[in-house]
Protein backbone atom coordinates (compact mmCIF):
# COMPACT_ATOMS: atom_id res chain seq x y z
CA UNK A 1 0.00 0.00 0.00
CA UNK A 2 1.10 3.42 -0.84
CA UNK A 3 1.16 6.20 1.12
CA UNK A 4 -1.43 8.39 -0.16
CA UNK A 5 -0.53 11.79 -0.96
CA UNK A 6 -2.15 15.66 -1.23
CA UNK A 7 -1.05 17.02 -4.63
CA UNK A 8 2.49 18.67 -5.51
CA UNK A 9 10.41 32.23 41.01
CA UNK A 10 11.78 28.62 42.39
CA UNK A 11 8.78 26.38 42.73
CA UNK A 12 9.57 22.63 44.05
CA UNK A 13 7.39 20.46 42.19
CA UNK A 14 4.01 20.13 44.16
CA UNK A 15 0.18 19.08 44.42
CA UNK A 16 -1.86 21.51 42.61
CA UNK A 17 -4.25 23.08 45.12
CA UNK A 18 -7.79 22.95 42.50
CA UNK A 19 -7.02 18.45 42.53
CA UNK A 20 -8.27 18.60 46.08
CA UNK A 21 -11.00 20.85 45.48
CA UNK A 22 -11.95 21.88 42.07
CA UNK A 23 -14.41 24.66 41.30
CA UNK A 24 -17.74 23.56 40.16
CA UNK A 25 -17.49 24.89 36.58
CA UNK A 26 -14.26 22.74 36.18
CA UNK A 27 -16.01 19.64 37.02
CA UNK A 28 -18.43 20.46 34.93
CA UNK A 29 -16.09 20.62 31.62
CA UNK A 30 -14.15 17.24 32.68
CA UNK A 31 -17.33 15.48 32.74
CA UNK A 32 -17.89 16.07 29.00
CA UNK A 33 -15.55 13.77 28.29
CA UNK A 34 -16.11 10.76 25.50
CA UNK A 35 -18.45 8.02 27.03
CA UNK A 36 -18.16 4.38 25.80
CA UNK A 37 -18.72 1.10 27.51
CA UNK A 38 -15.92 -0.50 25.58
CA UNK A 39 -12.18 0.39 26.10
CA UNK A 40 -10.63 2.51 23.44
CA UNK A 41 -7.16 1.40 21.61
CA UNK A 42 -4.13 3.41 22.13
CA UNK A 43 -1.14 2.92 19.92
CA UNK A 44 1.87 5.14 20.22
CA UNK A 45 4.59 5.10 17.89
CA UNK A 46 8.00 6.26 18.36
CA UNK A 47 11.33 6.22 16.74
CA UNK A 48 12.17 2.81 18.84
CA UNK A 49 9.00 1.03 19.58
CA UNK A 50 5.14 1.03 18.76
CA UNK A 51 3.28 0.15 21.65
CA UNK A 52 -0.54 -0.25 22.74
CA UNK A 53 -3.09 -0.90 24.83
CA UNK A 54 -6.70 -0.56 25.45
CA UNK A 55 -7.96 2.17 27.63
CA UNK A 56 -10.95 2.18 30.38
CA UNK A 57 -11.71 6.06 29.89
CA UNK A 58 -13.61 5.96 32.94
CA UNK A 59 -10.90 5.72 34.87
CA UNK A 60 -7.47 6.13 32.30
CA UNK A 61 -6.68 2.81 33.21
CA UNK A 62 -5.29 -0.02 30.73
CA UNK A 63 -7.60 -2.76 30.70
CA UNK A 64 -4.54 -5.15 29.50
CA UNK A 65 -1.05 -5.00 29.69
CA UNK A 66 0.46 -3.07 27.31
CA UNK A 67 1.99 -4.47 23.96
CA UNK A 68 5.01 -3.30 22.55
CA UNK A 69 6.89 -4.01 19.50
CA UNK A 70 9.88 -2.96 17.92
CA UNK A 71 9.56 0.05 15.14
CA UNK A 72 10.77 -1.51 11.90
CA UNK A 73 14.59 -0.05 10.83
CA UNK A 74 12.96 1.14 8.09
CA UNK A 75 10.18 3.19 9.66
CA UNK A 76 7.85 3.64 6.49
CA UNK A 77 4.24 4.23 6.27
CA UNK A 78 3.48 0.68 4.83
CA UNK A 79 5.89 -1.49 7.52
CA UNK A 80 4.81 0.87 10.54
CA UNK A 81 1.32 0.15 9.57
CA UNK A 82 1.90 -3.72 9.25
CA UNK A 83 2.81 -3.25 13.25
CA UNK A 84 -0.02 -1.36 14.00
CA UNK A 85 -2.24 -3.94 12.27
CA UNK A 86 -0.87 -7.03 14.81
CA UNK A 87 -1.21 -4.63 17.96
CA UNK A 88 -4.92 -4.22 16.64
CA UNK A 89 -5.45 -7.79 16.38
CA UNK A 90 -4.01 -8.32 19.52
CA UNK A 91 -6.48 -6.67 21.44
CA UNK A 92 -9.10 -7.01 19.11
CA UNK A 93 -11.28 -8.57 21.78
CA UNK A 94 -11.14 -6.21 23.87
CA UNK A 95 -12.12 -3.15 21.92
CA UNK A 96 -15.12 -4.29 20.15
CA UNK A 97 -15.90 -2.06 16.75
CA UNK A 98 -14.52 1.29 18.56
CA UNK A 99 -12.47 3.31 17.26
CA UNK A 100 -8.38 3.67 17.61
CA UNK A 101 -6.66 6.86 18.40
CA UNK A 102 -2.43 6.51 17.15
CA UNK A 103 0.01 9.43 18.26
CA UNK A 104 2.88 9.84 15.87
CA UNK A 105 5.85 11.74 16.62
CA UNK A 106 5.10 14.75 13.60
CA UNK A 107 2.62 17.38 12.99
CA UNK A 108 -0.20 16.06 11.95
CA UNK A 109 -3.70 18.47 10.34
CA UNK A 110 -6.93 16.72 9.65
CA UNK A 111 -5.07 13.26 9.44
CA UNK A 112 -1.99 14.21 7.05
CA UNK A 113 1.35 14.11 8.57
CA UNK A 114 3.08 17.24 8.08
CA UNK A 115 6.52 16.54 9.24
CA UNK A 116 8.72 13.78 10.84
CA UNK A 117 10.52 13.63 13.69
CA UNK A 118 12.44 10.28 14.51
CA UNK A 119 10.71 8.21 11.82
CA UNK A 120 11.09 7.87 8.11
CA UNK A 121 10.70 11.14 5.87
CA UNK A 122 8.30 9.52 3.50
CA UNK A 123 5.54 10.36 6.11
CA UNK A 124 5.94 14.32 4.90
CA UNK A 125 2.83 14.99 3.67
CA UNK A 126 1.38 11.58 3.94
CA UNK A 127 -2.14 10.97 4.13
CA UNK A 128 -1.56 8.92 6.87
CA UNK A 129 -4.97 8.52 8.82
CA UNK A 130 -6.87 7.34 5.66
CA UNK A 131 -3.98 4.90 5.03
CA UNK A 132 -4.32 3.52 8.70
CA UNK A 133 -8.44 2.93 8.12
CA UNK A 134 -7.29 1.59 4.63
CA UNK A 135 -5.57 -0.52 6.51
CA UNK A 136 -7.15 -1.96 9.31
CA UNK A 137 -10.95 -1.10 8.48
CA UNK A 138 -11.59 0.96 11.27
CA UNK A 139 -11.88 4.92 12.56
CA UNK A 140 -8.89 6.14 13.04
CA UNK A 141 -7.74 9.47 14.82
CA UNK A 142 -4.42 10.31 14.57
CA UNK A 143 -2.39 12.61 16.26
CA UNK A 144 0.96 14.53 17.55
CA UNK A 145 2.36 12.36 20.16
CA UNK A 146 2.91 15.34 22.35
CA UNK A 147 -0.63 17.01 21.88
CA UNK A 148 -1.65 13.25 22.99
CA UNK A 149 0.33 13.10 26.31
CA UNK A 150 -0.88 16.59 27.45
CA UNK A 151 -4.34 15.42 26.73
CA UNK A 152 -4.18 12.58 29.02
CA UNK A 153 -2.31 14.37 31.70
CA UNK A 154 -5.65 17.48 31.58
CA UNK A 155 -7.95 14.25 31.90
CA UNK A 156 -6.25 11.68 34.39
CA UNK A 157 -2.64 13.05 35.66
CA UNK A 158 -0.86 16.13 36.79
CA UNK A 159 -3.15 18.88 35.15
CA UNK A 160 -6.81 16.94 36.04
CA UNK A 161 -9.39 19.36 36.07
CA UNK A 162 -7.32 22.41 35.76
CA UNK A 163 -9.46 25.34 34.72
CA UNK A 164 -7.11 27.44 33.10
CA UNK A 165 -4.38 26.99 30.68
CA UNK A 166 -1.49 24.40 30.61
CA UNK A 167 1.37 23.78 28.50
CA UNK A 168 2.68 20.41 28.76
CA UNK A 169 6.17 20.21 27.49
CA UNK A 170 8.23 16.47 27.08
CA UNK A 171 11.78 16.48 27.48
CA UNK A 172 13.13 13.83 25.30
CA UNK A 173 15.63 13.77 22.15
CA UNK A 174 13.82 16.72 21.36
CA UNK A 175 11.21 19.39 22.99
CA UNK A 176 7.21 18.28 22.63
CA UNK A 177 4.78 20.34 23.53
CA UNK A 178 1.00 20.49 23.77
CA UNK A 179 -1.11 23.72 25.05
CA UNK A 180 -4.54 22.92 26.67
CA UNK A 181 -7.24 26.03 27.69
CA UNK A 182 -9.93 24.68 30.14
CA UNK A 183 -9.57 21.63 28.43
CA UNK A 184 -9.51 22.11 25.21
CA UNK A 185 -6.43 21.18 22.93
CA UNK A 186 -4.44 23.43 20.87
CA UNK A 187 -2.75 21.17 18.60
CA UNK A 188 0.39 21.04 16.81
CA UNK A 189 2.23 23.73 18.94
CA UNK A 190 5.39 22.83 18.56
CA UNK A 191 7.25 25.19 20.88
CA UNK A 192 10.40 23.05 20.83
CA UNK A 193 12.15 24.84 18.38
CA UNK A 194 10.87 28.44 18.94
CA UNK A 195 14.60 30.73 18.77
CA UNK A 196 16.55 31.10 22.14
CA UNK A 197 19.27 32.76 21.92
CA UNK A 198 19.86 32.45 18.08
CA UNK A 199 19.09 28.85 18.59
CA UNK A 200 16.23 26.22 17.52
CA UNK A 201 15.70 25.44 21.95
CA UNK A 202 15.26 21.79 21.37
CA UNK A 203 19.14 21.39 20.32
CA UNK A 204 20.24 23.38 23.32
CA UNK A 205 17.73 22.12 26.34
CA UNK A 206 16.41 18.86 24.98
CA UNK A 207 17.34 15.98 27.55
CA UNK A 208 18.58 14.56 24.05
CA UNK A 209 21.32 17.52 24.42
CA UNK A 210 22.09 16.53 28.05
CA UNK A 211 22.90 13.23 27.39
CA UNK A 212 24.85 13.71 24.50
CA UNK A 213 27.20 16.36 25.89
CA UNK A 214 27.72 14.98 29.06
CA UNK A 215 25.76 17.62 31.44
CA UNK A 216 25.19 17.19 35.10
CA UNK A 217 21.68 17.91 36.49
CA UNK A 218 23.13 21.61 37.84
CA UNK A 219 25.06 22.17 34.57
CA UNK A 220 21.98 21.64 32.10
CA UNK A 221 19.69 24.11 34.72
CA UNK A 222 20.66 27.30 32.95
CA UNK A 223 19.27 25.62 29.34
CA UNK A 224 16.25 24.90 31.11
CA UNK A 225 15.73 28.00 32.60
CA UNK A 226 15.95 30.02 29.52
CA UNK A 227 13.47 27.88 27.23
CA UNK A 228 10.96 27.97 30.31
CA UNK A 229 11.33 31.45 31.31
CA UNK A 230 11.06 32.04 27.55
CA UNK A 231 8.29 29.98 26.84
CA UNK A 232 6.29 31.28 29.87
CA UNK A 233 7.18 34.90 28.81
CA UNK A 234 4.83 34.45 25.45
CA UNK A 235 2.40 32.01 27.07
CA UNK A 236 2.00 32.58 30.32
CA UNK A 237 0.61 29.90 31.19
CA UNK A 238 -1.46 28.40 34.68
CA UNK A 239 0.54 25.11 35.01
CA UNK A 240 3.47 23.56 33.25
CA UNK A 241 3.78 19.90 33.12
CA UNK A 242 7.06 18.11 32.55
CA UNK A 243 6.78 15.01 30.80
CA UNK A 244 9.34 12.85 28.84
CA UNK A 245 11.74 9.58 30.61
CA UNK A 246 13.82 12.32 32.59
CA UNK A 247 10.82 13.31 34.41
CA UNK A 248 11.09 10.76 36.39
CA UNK A 249 14.36 13.00 38.28
CA UNK A 250 12.28 15.78 38.32
CA UNK A 251 13.71 16.53 41.68
CA UNK A 252 16.65 16.87 40.57
CA UNK A 253 16.23 20.02 38.22
CA UNK A 254 12.25 21.07 38.62
CA UNK A 255 13.38 22.75 41.63
CA UNK A 256 16.05 24.78 40.72
CA UNK A 257 13.95 26.68 38.29
CA UNK A 258 13.31 30.25 38.78
CA UNK A 259 9.43 31.14 37.66
CA UNK A 260 6.73 32.43 37.71
CA UNK A 261 4.36 29.50 36.79
CA UNK A 262 3.98 26.69 38.63
CA UNK A 263 5.98 23.42 36.80
CA UNK A 264 5.63 20.12 38.04
CA UNK A 265 6.23 16.56 36.88
CA UNK A 266 3.71 14.61 34.42
CA UNK A 267 1.84 11.69 36.06
CA UNK A 268 1.40 9.42 33.84
CA UNK A 269 4.89 9.27 32.12
CA UNK A 270 5.09 6.41 29.42
CA UNK A 271 1.27 5.61 29.50
CA UNK A 272 0.21 9.40 28.51
CA UNK A 273 0.55 8.79 24.60
CA UNK A 274 -1.66 5.83 24.70
CA UNK A 275 -4.13 7.34 26.96
CA UNK A 276 -5.06 11.09 25.33
CA UNK A 277 -5.05 9.12 21.93
CA UNK A 278 -7.51 6.77 22.97
CA UNK A 279 -9.20 9.62 24.70
CA UNK A 280 -9.26 11.74 21.65
CA UNK A 281 -10.40 8.89 19.20
CA UNK A 282 -13.44 8.41 21.40
CA UNK A 283 -14.45 12.10 21.03
CA UNK A 284 -13.76 12.38 17.75
CA UNK A 285 -16.51 9.31 17.00
CA UNK A 286 -18.89 11.90 19.44
CA UNK A 287 -18.30 14.53 18.21
CA UNK A 288 -16.47 14.65 13.67
CA UNK A 289 -14.53 16.88 12.80
CA UNK A 290 -16.00 19.54 10.75
CA UNK A 291 -15.59 19.63 6.94
CA UNK A 292 -13.42 22.34 6.44
CA UNK A 293 -15.89 24.69 4.32
CA UNK A 294 -14.98 27.87 5.72
CA UNK A 295 -14.57 30.81 3.10
CA UNK A 296 -13.20 34.04 4.52
CA UNK A 297 -14.56 37.16 3.41
CA UNK A 298 -13.58 38.51 0.22
CA UNK A 299 -12.14 34.76 -0.89
CA UNK A 300 -13.56 32.37 -3.72
CA UNK A 301 -14.52 28.79 -1.75
CA UNK A 302 -11.20 26.28 -1.10
CA UNK A 303 -12.12 22.51 -1.47
CA UNK A 304 -11.02 21.12 1.77
CA UNK A 305 -8.40 18.66 0.24
CA UNK A 306 -6.51 22.11 -1.29
CA UNK A 307 -7.33 23.97 1.85
CA UNK A 308 -5.28 21.22 3.85
CA UNK A 309 -2.22 22.17 1.78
Amino acid sequence: MRCPRSPGRPRSPRRPRWRSSPPARTRAWSRLGPVTDHAVLGIDIGGSGIKGAPVDLASGEFRRKRLRIDTPDQSTPDKVAEVVAQIVDHFAEDIGDGPIGITIPAVVTHGRTRSAANIDRSWIDCEAEKLFEERLGRDIYLVNDADAAGVAEVHYGAAKDHPGLVLLTTLGTGIGTAIIHRGLLVPNSELGHIEVDGHDAETQASSGVKDRLGLSYEEWVPRLQRYYETVEALLWPDLIVVGGGVSKDSDLFLPQLRLKTPIVPAALRNKAGIIGAAWLAAERRERPEPVLDYVAPGQAQVSPQKAQH
